[in-house]
C-alpha cells in the first residue's frame, strides 16, 4: 500500500472519460485529497454580495482524477474514507430557482459557519450548535460516455449524491463504467440534513483521505454503500416532525418542509430564510408511509439538540 497527495491546485467541475489523470495509484493504495469548497473560490468572509456574483462555472470544483491500475468497465471501486478534516470554516446558501422551494424563496442568502473541532457555529445564530459531521458531496468515476457532462445532476457514474451517509468510516462502492475507472471526488459538506433541501450543506474545504479497493468480484448496477453506526450525534433530545399528504411526493415533501419553517420561524427566534438553512443542514426529509392509496405521508425531522437555548 501507498499513500499519494493530490493537492487543490486543479479542479475537474466536469466529468469526462477523456480528461489527463492527474495521479495513477494500484488498488489498496490510499489517497490525500486536498479539497475546495464546492464552489471553488468561496472564501470564509465572503458576504450575500460576494456570493451573487460567484462564478458558477467552477461548480463542483471536484480533485482528481485518480487512474486505477487493472480497472475495467464491469469492475467495482471500494472506496472507504477513511477521515476528513475540515479548516475551521463553511457556508450555506440558498438562491432564486434551486432547492426545494423556488416559489418560496426568490432571493439570494448566504451564510458563513464556524468550526471549532467537532463544534460548527452560526455566525448569526447564536443559539443554534451542530456537530462537525461530514461527508463528500460528490463522489465519482467517469461516465461510461464520451463528452463533457455537468457535475450538478447525479449519473449512473456516482456523482453529486449528497448522501450524508458517506462519510468517516463508510465505504462505497462505485460500478467502473471506463477503463482506469478516474475517480474524482469533492463538494465536502461539514453537515447536512437528508434531502439538502435549500440545495446546500455546510460547504467546507477539507482534506479526505480515502482508500482504494479493485474488485473484480462485483457488477453493480449503481452504487452502494455502508455506514457506520449511529448516524448522528444530533439523536439524543428527540425530533419536532411535522407531516404532509397527498397523492404528489414532492408536493408533500415541499408542504413537510414549509411547515418546519414555520415553526421554526414562530418558535426559535430566526427568519425563513434562517429557517430554510437549518432544515437543509440539519433536518430530516423522510417518506413516511407509501402504501395507502391514495394518499402518501412525507415528514420533516428536525432534532432538537441543535437548539442551544
Amino acid at each position: 500500500m501507498r499513500e499519494h497527495y493530490l493537492d487543490d491546485s486543479v479542479i475537474q467541475p466536469f466529468w469526462d472519460n477523456s480528461i489527463e489523470p492527474r495521479l495513477e495509484i494500484e488498488s489498496g493504495d490510499v489517497v490525500v485529497f486536498d479539497c475546495l469548497e464546492a464552489n471553488g473560490q468561496i472564501g470564509p468572509d465572503w458576504t450575500v454580495a460576494d456570493y451573487e456574483n460567484v462564478d458558477r462555472s467552477k461548480i463542483h470544483a471536484l480533485n482528481g482524477s485518480v487512474w486505477i491500475k487493472g480497472a475495467q468497465p464491469g469492475d467495482a471501486l471500494e472506496i472507504d474514507i477513511l477521515n476528513m478534516e475540515h479548516k475551521g470554516w463553511g457556508w450555506s446558501a440558498h438562491r432564486p430557482g434551486m432547492g426545494l422551494l423556488p416559489e418560496d424563496f426568490d432571493n439570494n442568502y448566504f451564510h458563513q459557519w464556524r468550526i471549532d473541532g467537532d463544534i460548527i457555529a452560526s455566525t448569526e445564530l447564536d443559539h443554534i450548535q451542530l456537530p462537525f459531521e461530514p461527508h463528500t458531496g460528490v463522489m465519482g468515476v467517469a461516465p461510461r460516455e464520451a463528452g463533457r457532462f455537468s457535475t450538478f445532476p447525479p449519473r449512473a457514474n456516482g456523482g453529486n449524491l449528497d448522501i450524508r451517509d458517506m462519510t468517516i468510516g463508510a465505504t462505497t462502492w462505485l460500478p467502473v463504467l471506463v477503463e482506469g475507472a478516474l475517480f474524482a471526488t469533492g463538494d465536502c459538506h461539514a453537515a447536512q440534513g437528508q434531502g439538502e433541501v435549500c440545495v446546500t450543506g455546510i460547504e467546507a474545504p477539507m482534506i479526505v483521505t480515502m482508500r482504494f479497493t479493485l474488485r473484480k468480484d462485483l457488477n453493480l448496477p449503481e452504487v452502494q454503500l455502508r455506514r457506520p453506526s449511529p448516524m448522528s450525534k444530533l439523536d439524543k433530545r428527540g425530533w419536532h416532525i411535522t407531516t404532509a399528504h397527498g397523492p404528489d411526493l414532492m408536493q408533500n415533501a415541499k408542504n413537510a418542509v414549509r411547515y418546519m419553517i414555520d415553526w421554526l420561524a414562530d418558535n426559535h427566534r430566526m427568519n425563513r430564510s434562517q429557517a430554510y438553512i437549518l432544515c437543509s443542514v440539519a433536518g430530516d426529509l423522510k417518506i413516511s408511509e407509501i402504501v395507502d392509496a391514495p394518499n402518501w405521508v412525507v415528514s420533516f425531522h428536525m432534532p432538537l439538540a441543535a437548539f442551544t437555548g
